[in-house]
């Protein structure tokens, strides 16, 4: 029998839920046998549970993922030239052997693993256990997890969907779990049948999860009707359809200058809290959760404030990241006298430090991986390429994200000359908005920008082979039917 990389597995105890202790309780049920976690309603709650400890860990989207995102763009300037933390992103000369290559996308599959396998299970046994209903939800926020980590791994490991409308080389496509090593040589399905394969899970997903009031914890912590209609404006934008884009924001944003969804969430006044306990905000549609038990709380070297946080009190970060003078921190627009998010900033001696993340170790604050703030700005930006106008709508959504951090600046109609100028605006304020979230990388592969040159790492272009990673090498000794990108 071939031997596979561990990325497929997801061998007992890590299916039988995950022994870590959380906001999400998972039980483990590491000393049953594989074949007996879905014989109650609380072990399938806590498998439930596990599929987000799985997803949290801070090799992917527990920090990691998010680190590398921000790292290769251009707000960064890398102050320890430590590999292990990232440095070879920073530089944009990752390989197949990179550490951060090798963890995310392993991380990656043993989420989609682990959601294979639970999706498995209640078919197989589980949704006799537990009915109907609550079955089918169970399955909901399964796929939920299975697309977003899907769409995550793409945005780093393949091309844009606008290269080619997806036909390059995507990811592998497993659908079905694997308990034991075994066979599981795969080729590359395209970035188009990924994306297919995303928007299957969540349409899905979207008609059997319950439409959850926003601010409660778990209506922030597993997948409800309102994560999956916002997942879907990031997915359609990511792929242009400008159009789906409208559609699904349509259904979560209402209002003519102020917003909010039918759910109840809406844009905090004051937007520091939303990244201060106990992080349950109507504007966190999504986030991954953390606390100080032991265990709960991402590894050493893959937290968002162990790299963001200078190591000067109160922070205790290990201040790996600066944020240089030339990124968006440079932008006149940005009020240094009047933007709230400017308090995000802390200097220490002449540098400037992201402090989003306060909490020092053990690093407990919450990963921000949805906020309603990122759907009205993807909202505002298909109106105005599907209209190929000056959208009043488009600007009053710019206007609500801008008022609620400055209220000294109002965008009118005049201020911009064609519809490129407003659309490179919004670009801009999701760029200053979602700043250290992950997001920036993947933004400037979207929308074709190069990766500027900064801090003596020269500039990457959108043809260049660098423009996205490698495969991981573990990928590449175990399945041969997988081919390297060029």
């Amino acid at each position: 029998m071939k031997k596979i990389s561990v990325y497929t597995l997801v061998l007992g105890a890590m299916m039988m839920a995950s022994c870590q202790k959380s906001l999400l309780d998972p039980k483990p049920q590491s000393d049953l046998d594989a074949g007996l976690v879905f014989d109650t309603p609380d072990r399938i709650a806590s498998q439930n549970n596990g599929l987000y400890t799985v997803l949290k860990n801070g090799k992917f989207l527990g920090g990691k993922f998010q680190i590398a995102n921000e790292a290769r763009g251009e707000d960064y300037s890398n102050e320890l030239s430590n590999s292990v933390t990232l440095a070879l992103t920073w530089r944009r000369n990752v390989g197949n052997e990179t550490q951060e290559v090798k963890e995310i996308w392993s991380q990656g599959y043993l989420t989609i693993n682990n959601a294979n396998l639970f999706i498995d299970g209640m078919a197989a046994q589980g949704n006799k256990v537990v009915g109907d209903s609550l079955g089918k939800i169970y399955v909901g926020e399964a796929k939920f997890v299975r697309a977003l980590s899907y769409f995550s791994l793409l945005q780093l490991y393949a091309r844009p969907y606008w290269d080619g409308t997806g036909g390059k080389p995507g990811l592998i496509l497993y659908l079905e779990g694997h308990k034991e090593k075994g066979n599981y040589a795969k080729a590359r399905s395209t970035v188009a049948d990924v994306y297919t394969q995303i928007l299957k899970d969540l349409d899905e997903a979207e008609v059997v999860l319950p439409k959850s009031t926003a601010g409660t914890v778990k209506a922030i912590t597993h997948a409800n009707y309102y994560s999956v209609v916002a997942l879907k404006t990031r997915v359609y934008l990511y792929m242009g359809k400008y159009d789906k884009v409208i559609t699904e924001a349509q259904k979560i944003v209402t209002g003519t200058t102020s917003f909010s969804s039918p759910g109840g969430h809406a844009l905090n006044t004051e937007i520091a809290k939303v990244f201060a306990p106990p992080y349950t905000t109507t504007e966190s549609i999504f986030s991954l959760p953390f606390t100080g038990t032991t265990g709960d709380y991402p590894a050493t070297q893959t937290q968002l404030g162990y790299y963001f946080a200078p190591a000067t009190l109160p922070y205790g970060g290990n201040g790996e990241y600066s944020l240089i003078s030339t990124g968006i921190i440079s932008d006149s627009s940005w009020k240094s006298a009047t933007d709230t998010r400017r308090k995000f900033l802390f200097v220490v001696g002449s540098k400037n430090f992201l402090v989003k993340y306060p909490t020092p170790n053990p690093y407990t604050d919450w990963a921000p991986i949805i906020r309603y703030a990122e759907i009205l700005l993807n909202y505002a930006e298909a109106l105005v390429k599907q209209n190929n106008s000056v959208d009043p709508t488009a600007l009053a959504l710019l206007n609500a994200v801008r008022h609620r951090s400055d209220p000294t600046v109002t965008f009118a109609a005049g201020d911009f000359a064609t519809p490129t100028d407003l659309v490179n605006a919004i670009w801009k304020e999701k760029h200053i908005e979602l700043l250290g979230e992950g997001f920036r990388g993947m933004e400037v592969t979207r929308t074709q920008q190069n990766f500027v040159a900064r801090g003596g790492v020269v500039q990457t272009l959108p043809t260049d082979t660098k423009y996205i990673w490698p495969i991981s090498s573990d990928e590449l000794v175990y399945n041969k039917l997988c081919v390297d990108n060029q």
